[in-house]
């Protein structure tokens, strides 16, 4: 029996890297039965350790608060990982799609905080991204939001991991093409 609590203690510890969640829509649903009617409800979370780890999850029970559980526990098997650029923005501008819904973040200058709707606000939020404008087109279901979101962040591409998979230096990737221009002038 010591062994369980062992094992389960060392797994709580593991399980609780600082997360933040976030609720981002509850619904409540309700089934018709003979007697009457039975509520139930169904929660959305976002959660992220606002380092460039993002999940989401959804959760149905029949009272609230186990339903954002349930959500937060799916949010965290199902994290991705996102890289940023100076911790705080995009690399490049991005589009995302799911179904009806289709979403378009743009990288943005120190400053600009988070321009973006409500359920696209909760995602970077989560990821730490400081600078962005996002723009959401189509549905406007949080669930196909999120999803879209999620989608475009998945594409991104950082400086290295490109220059990795092409064989070459994060300097010949970065570099500008006029400059390839003017070496060709002046040769």
């Amino acid at each position: 029996m010591a062994r369980e609590d062992k094992r389960r203690d060392r797994r709580d510890r593991d399980e609780t890297p600082e997360f933040a969640d976030r609720l981002v829509a509850i619904n409540r649903v309700s089934k018709t039965v003979k007697g009457g009617k039975r509520f139930g409800f169904a929660a959305l979370v976002v959660v992220g350790d606002q380092k460039g780890r993002v999940g989401f999850g959804k959760g149905k029970a029949k009272e609230v608060p186990e339903a954002i559980r349930k959500a937060t526990e799916q949010a965290k098997r199902q994290m991705i990982r996102v890289p940023l650029r100076e911790g705080r923005t995009l690399h490049h501008d991005i589009e995302g799609r799911h179904g009806a819904g289709k979403v378009v973040m743009r990288t943005a200058p120190q400053g600009t905080g988070i321009i973006a709707g409500g359920p696209m606000r909760a995602v970077f939020e989560m990821l730490g991204i400081q600078d962005v404008v996002a723009k959401s087109l189509g549905s406007q279901n949080p669930y196909n939001m999120i999803r879209a979101t999620l989608d475009g962040l998945k594409k991104e591409a950082s400086p290295r991991s490109v220059a990795q998979r092409r064989g070459k230096k994060v300097a010949d990737i970065l570099r500008k093409p006029e400059a390839d221009v003017d070496v060709a002038a002046e040769a």
